[in-house]
């Protein structure tokens, strides 16, 4: 007998079908000389530090670095695993041969390769390697078997990985536990959840130490349109410019010899009304007109992390319910293999997208455009270069059937993604117009789309909330050389913090180790030393809130007491630097490539972990971690509009902080003074803003989001 094992139950029913096996047995469906099992995910795991010396058991800082001379693996403890082990312990030790089904990536070839060793397998293996459960792809992945061997790397990465978190993550969080917790309390330590909280908690100091400062804005409104004042450059940011150049010097523009023209920004209100008086009277006059054509791409396929950010953004979906959307829409055939950080395609796949199209009936209005004539063929969509194991999450062209709402919307954003790639470049004409006043020069900018091309599939798409800018503006024709009155104004405006992390800009900083980057070319170059993998970063989100490290307010994520002061006492940066930890991540994905070594990263790794142990020792300072525990929590929200929760069999998300316990507690309005003494205190109006000083009030720094706050002083 041939035995197949598959890393679900639904998915051996999938392959029994396929290969004629009808019959159902306990564990196993037998027929046409197959037997297809299955696990349950991870049926083993690596041995708890008791198990390799009795001394390890109980906690005591005398007892680190704990570092087993030969990692072993166990069975979960659990009556079911254990049940169906050796059901497939039974069948394997009697098979003559063992075809691998397990997920085509490196933790469905950990999970399957730890089952196969503990049941003693000793026959020859064969791997099924397919990115859709689609009949057709079942079929042609058995048809093209691959031998085991070609996966030892991927086996070998997926076990670095494994015993490198198992390594830090046991030492460094009974480290940190006795060393600085208190009450009974676990200092959780991970390899990437670690470096992951370090990037939120840097970014919420960053606000919190953020001093707003007041500047003024001039333009003015010449024919109904309003130009702003060109304002030059300040130091600082040429040299923000320069350094950003440095790191990506493929980003370097040409720059021009008047690029930083304009008047120095107006930082106090008596120069801004000087200069506005100064041109108030004198006509306008435009002095230049340009307007050049271009061309837009249609946005990237999706690959794991981008699809993500975009239900993150779209939807209010965290990291981890769009993985179990997508999972739940690749096991009902309708997508491909979700766990991908490409979004490019092979060319493998270009002959068979007139059909996948054809199978999106529901998109005909999209799709019959495209019926009947070559496809085009884009090499930012087709590149063999770009695709290894995997290609970006396409439709499989299966006609979707019983979707839930919300696997509706993430099959709709993929389906969108994959047709409008076919489609012809936007058209557009871009249009600047510069005028002046008395020396002072402004400037307007307006876009207008020529031709949609692939924009026509997103036409239903609402812009994003604070994207609308002058340029989707079309502006009236002007000529150069033409003059008149005109109307100016000052604007008083405020710096404004950097924003706090969403999920979704939090997937993008840790797909780039920390380097928010929007240009899709750089963040592919990022990607490599991205922290985590895609398919383990909704995790890594997931622990954080767990452990109670972060909560979320609205769409934010804020680190809690317990997260920021866990944050300040590790001086270790190899804890929780993202960058540093990328690189970490950089040698897995080249173990997996073969140009690095398992057995110099474990190496380093050791070494890496005595040092830690050896520095958190040393230090007296008897420091203590704030606990924060359920009690000031409030139960997550339930769906809104009775949409249901995705089908989940992990445990779900621990209930977070709500508005109220997120918010530093806020002075009533009555109570404040009037004095410098409530700058930088919690807006008692909003909750959200502080408190900042006009020229003649006290105000909210979320002013310009609406907030009312205003108490005036005494000049």
């Amino acid at each position: 007998m041939i035995v197949c094992i598959a890393e679900k139950p639904s998915v051996a029913r999938d392959i029994a079908d396929v290969l004629g096996a009808k019959k159902r047995k306990e564990g196993y469906i037998e027929g046409n000389g197959y037997q297809v099992t299955w696990t349950f995910g991870h049926l083993c795991t690596l041995k708890e530090p008791h198990e390799y010396t009795p001394s390890w058991k109980s906690w005591s800082l005398s007892s680190l670095p704990m570092i087993p001379p030969r990692f072993g693996i166990k069975l979960i403890n659990d009556s079911g695993i254990e049940k169906q082990f050796h059901i497939i312990e039974k069948l394997m030790q009697e098979a003559e041969m063992i075809i691998n089904c397990g997920d085509a990536g490196q933790e469905g070839e950990l999970i399957q390769r730890w089952v196969m060793q503990k049941a003693g397998a000793k026959c020859p293996v064969k791997r099924l390697w397919i990115s859709s459960l689609t009949e057709e792809a079942i079929r042609d992945g058995f048809a093209n078997l691959k031998d085991q061997a070609e996966f030892q790397p991927l086996y070998e990465a997926g076990l670095s990985r494994a015993i490198g978190d198992w390594t830090l993550g046991m030492n460094a969080t009974r480290l940190y536990t006795l060393k600085y917790g208190q009450n009974k309390q676990v200092l959780s330590i991970g390899r990437v959840q670690t470096p992951t909280l370090a990037l939120i908690v840097k970014r919420q100091q960053e606000i919190e130490h953020f001093v707003p400062k007041q500047y003024w804005e001039l333009k003015t409104v010449y024919r109904d349109t309003v130009f702003s004042a060109i304002v030059r450059k300040s130091d600082e940011e040429l040299a923000e410019e320069a350094e950003k150049e440095k790191e990506n010097p493929s980003s370097k523009k040409k720059i021009q010899p008047d690029a930083n023209r304009g008047i120095p920004q107006i930082t106090d209100e008596q120069t801004g009304k000087e200069l506005l008086e100064r041109i108030r009277n004198v006509d306008f006059t435009v002095t230049e007109v340009s307007s050049k054509k271009g061309t837009e791409a249609p946005p990237r396929l999706f690959d794991l992390t981008s699809l993500q950010v975009e239900c993150n953004k779209k939807f209010s979906y965290s990291a981890d319910m769009t993985l179990q959307l997508i999972q739940s829409l690749y096991e009902k055939k309708v997508a491909t293999y979700p766990r991908v950080d490409t979004t490019f395609l092979s060319d493998d796949i270009y002959p068979k997208c007139p059909k996948i199209l054809e199978g999106l009936k529901d998109y005909a209005v999209y799709t019959t455009a495209l019926s009947g004539k070559p496809l085009i063929k884009s090499k930012k969509v087709f590149d063999n270069s770009k695709v290894t194991d995997h290609h970006a999450i396409i439709p499989t062209g299966v006609q979707p059937q019983g979707l839930s709402d919300m696997e509706k919307r993430v099959f709709d954003l993929i389906a969108r993604r994959f047709i409008a790639v076919f489609y012809p470049d936007c058209k557009f004409s871009t249009t600047t117009v510069i005028g002046e006043a008395d020396r002072i020069e402004f400037k307007v900018t307006g876009k207008q789309i020529l031709e949609p091309g692939w924009r026509v599939i997103f036409a239903k798409d609402v812009p994003e909330e604070g994207k609308e800018n002058e340029e989707e503006s079309v502006l009236p024709a002007f000529n150069k050389g033409e003059s008149g009155p005109h109307n100016p104004i000052l604007n008083e405006k405020w710096t404004q913090p950097p924003r706090p992390y969403t999920e979704a800009t939090l997937l993008r900083a840790m797909e780039t180790a920390g380097k928010l980057v929007d240009n899709d070319e750089l963040r592919d170059a990022l990607k490599e030393n991205g922290i985590g993998r895609p398919s383990t970063r909704a995790a890594i989100i997931e622990t954080l809130f767990k452990r109670h490290y972060i909560r979320k307010e609205r769409k934010n994520l804020i680190a809690t007491p317990t997260g920021v002061e866990l944050i300040q006492l590790i001086h270790e940066e190899l804890l929780k630097s993202a960058e540093l930890t990328g690189i970490w991540e950089k040698k897995l994905r080249e173990i997996e490539r073969k140009s690095y070594d398992a057995g110099t990263f474990l190496a380093e790794l050791k070494q890496m972990v005595t040092e830690i142990v050896y520095s958190v020792l040393r230090d007296n300072s008897n420091r203590r971690v704030t606990v924060t525990t359920d009690d000031p929590l409030k139960k997550a929200a339930a769906p809104k509009n009775g949409e249901e929760e995705p089908k989940k069999k992990a445990a779900p998300r621990k209930p977070r902080a709500s508005k109220k316990a997120a918010t530093p507690e806020a002075p009533k309005e009555d109570n404040l003074p009037a004095d410098d003494s409530i700058l930088g205190k919690a807006c008692p109006v909003c909750g959200t803003g502080i408190i900042i000083k006009g020229k003649t009030a006290y105000g909210c720094s979320q002013w310009k989001n609406g907030c009312k706050f205003r108490k005036p002083f005494k000049a």
